[in-house]
């Protein structure tokens, strides 16, 4: 088995401390650094060339967007994670700019933060739905839902939030208390509902509509 290299950036010690308990409970993965801001960050990811680093944007001095790049510059073949509180609206697109690859806030699940660790290990990018839903709304090319939101019922606006915050369908049963294929199918319905194709297209038109808190 391949073991993973993780370096942990986060102005916040228990929050680094936090994810270096958790991480160390995976066989696969290892944190090997830690830094506050993004210059520390920068130094480290040159000297220890970490295979993931898990960035947190806001953060005094260096954030993580100006860290991303740097971290980047210093060992180009590292993969960027931002880690945040919260979906910045202004931070995104240029986070991505910068070289992250992946975009998740800091309530994910811990089995879907390692798998989205493994992903960007392997060079394949996740995004928390709302992320991706403001890159394609900076980017165009969205289609328009032709529903609109009072043809949602009460559980299917359940299912639409948790949707929008990033769960799969096992996540959602499990909060809704519902089985995973009933999940799906309330999916079909929102989909069919509003003319839309997919989940992220979903995310987007509850950010539109502004119908949740991002």
């Amino acid at each position: 088995m391949k073991m993973i290299t993780v370096m942990l950036v986060d102005d916040h010690g228990l929050v680094r401390e936090g994810l270096k308990i958790f991480l160390e409970t995976e066989s696969d993965l290892q944190v090997i650094g830690e830094a506050a801001d993004g210059a520390e960050a920068a130094v480290l990811a040159g000297r220890l060339k970490p295979d993931v680093i898990l960035m947190d944007l806001l953060m005094p001095g260096v954030d993580g967007v100006e860290g991303t790049r740097r971290c980047l510059e210093e060992s180009p073949q590292s993969s960027v994670i931002v880690l945040t509180s919260k979906v910045e609206d202004d931070l995104v697109l240029p986070a991505i700019r910068a070289g992250a690859l992946s975009y998740l806030l800091k309530d994910v699940a811990a089995a879907a933060l390692s798998e989205a660790i493994r992903s960007a290990a392997a060079g394949n990018p996740t995004l928390h739905p709302l992320a991706a839903a403001k890159m394609l709304q900076e980017v165009g090319g969205v289609n328009k839902s032709t529903g609109t939101a009072d043809q949602i019922s009460p559980r299917e606006m359940e299912v639409l939030e948790l949707i929008a915050r990033g769960l799969g369908n096992k996540e959602i049963g499990e909060q809704l208390y519902i089985s995973e294929r009933t999940v799906k199918t309330h999916v079909t319905h929102l989909l069919e509902k509003l003319n839309l194709r997919d989940r992220t297209q979903l995310a987007i038109f509850a950010l539109q509509n502004k119908l949740f808190d991002s």
